[in-house]
C-alpha cells in the first residue's frame, strides 16, 4: 500500500500523486479509472508483463485479488489517499464493487495489448 498525501481543509480534502516526488515507484505514462460497475461483476482478470499500476479507490470501495502464482492475496481499497502497488507478474482480479465506486489507475505504461496476459493458463505456465 502507498500512502498519498492528504491535505486536510475544512472545505473538503484534497489529494494528489505527482511524477518525481519519490511516492511511486515509477513514473505514470497513463491514467484510467472503470466506475458503473454493475452488482456482481468482476473487472481485471488479466497480468502484465511490463507495466507496473497504482490502484486507488477514488470513490466507495472494491476488493483487488492479486496471484503471484502461488498465493491469493485481497486488499480492500476504500480509502482515495491510499494506492495498491501491483508489479508486473501478478494476476489481478477486482470485485465486490460498492454502490458508485471508482477505480482511478496509474500505470509505467502506454496502452499495449502485447503487455497483457490474458489467459490464466498462460500465465500459470510462464
Amino acid at each position: 500500500m502507498i500512502d498519498l498525501p492528504r491535505i486536510y481543509d475544512p472545505r473538503g480534502n484534497l489529494t494528489f500523486v505527482q511524477n518525481g516526488d519519490g511516492r511511486l515507484p515509477f513514473e505514470i505514462e497513463r491514467v484510467y479509472w472503470t466506475y458503473d460497475v454493475p452488482a456482481g461483476e468482476k473487472r481485471g482478470g488479466h497480468a502484465h508483463h511490463q507495466g507496473r499500476e497504482v490502484l486507488i479507490a477514488i470513490s466507495g470501495s472494491f476488493a483487488v485479488n492479486l496471484f503471484d502464482g502461488r498465493v491469493w492475496t485481497t486488499f480492500r481499497l476504500n480509502r482515495p489517499y491510499q494506492g495498491l502497488y501491483v508489479p508486473p507478474g501478478y494476476w489481478r482480479t477486482l470485485d465486490d464493487f460498492s454502490t458508485g465506486s471508482v477505480c482511478m489507475v496509474l500505470t509505467s505504461t502506454p496502452y499495449s495489448e502485447a503487455d497483457y496476459i490474458r489467459d490464466f493458463d498462460t500465465f500459470m505456465s510462464r
